[in-house]
């Protein structure tokens, strides 16, 4: 018995989709092994005091969470929530400790923003997780810098655009090892208070208290759960304070927070 071409295809495809369905992500169009035309780099950070690596999934980005930046942005943090948005795998550069990076000025922008904040790296997920379980979820925490062009940031959203390009471009998410929980403190310590400052070339420009968010990290999960299937290798940039502002090359930025060693850049 023979078989037309279309009646071939509409076979192939029905099992493909059948496969696909069963959960067989990974088969090749020819039925053979599957195969990739090119690699993709896969996206880790180094784990303290392992030779293991954390690997990145997502990059979860938590916006105007101190009280005093929400109001620098021009909103009310006593109306207006907190809002998360997202950036690629790829926007991470990572710093080791005591060196300072070089970190190039991006295209296309001329008023460059530095964001210091606290990172919070996921082990496991799921959805509507209740606060009081959230950090049971958390493997460790990492100093970071959410980078910002903030021209283009401002000047999409004034035109009611999605304002990525203002955020999520290439190493736009400097950020420092992971430090698992278990050797932040005696048994287990999570990072719920302590300082968070920013110098640029030795002159304070951010400080407050892990403690002035709005949301607490455990309440960060808690919300994204409710949008999101939180999962391994998901990190979240909790928020930064207030006095945000432009750098330009040559400038050195060193972010500090308590608990963990600090991340210095060099603007190139």
């Amino acid at each position: 018995m023979t078989m037309d071409r279309r009646s071939i295809l509409r076979t192939s495809t029905a099992a493909l989709g059948g496969a696909l369905a069963a959960g067989c992500a990974s088969v090749a169009a020819d039925g053979g092994s599957p195969r990739s035309p090119f690699k993709v780099a896969a996206v880790t950070l180094p784990i303290v005091g392992s030779a293991e690596v954390f690997p990145v999934r997502r990059i979860y980005c938590i916006g105007r969470n101190y009280a005093a930046h929400a109001r620098e942005m021009g909103s009310d943090p006593t109306r207006e929530p907190p809002f998360f948005f997202q950036k690629p795998t790829d926007a991470v550069q990572y710093v080791a400790i005591g060196t300072t990076a070089d970190h190039p000025y991006p295209s296309l922008t001329k008023n460059y923003h530095y964001e210091l904040e606290l990172v919070a790296a996921l082990k496991s997920g799921g959805k509507n997780i209740p606060i009081e379980q959230a950090l049971q979820h958390v493997y460790g925490y990492a100093i970071g810098l959410d980078m910002t062009r903030r021209d283009l940031q401002r000047g999409m959203g004034d035109q009611k655009k999605p304002w990525e390009i203002g955020k999520s471009f290439d190493m736009s998410a400097p950020i420092g090892p992971i430090h698992p929980v278990a050797v932040l403190g005696n048994g287990a310590q999570h990072i719920t208070k302590g300082k968070i400052e920013l110098k640029v070339n030795g002159q304070t420009k951010q400080l407050a208290d892990l403690s002035y968010m709005i949301w607490s990290v455990a309440e960060q999960i808690a919300q994204l759960s409710q949008a999101f299937e939180l999962k391994a290798g998901d990190i979240i940039y909790s928020g930064t304070p207030e006095n945000v502002g432009p750098v330009v090359k040559g400038d050195v930025l060193v972010g500090h927070i308590d608990g963990l060693p600090e991340l210095s850049v060099r603007i190139v």
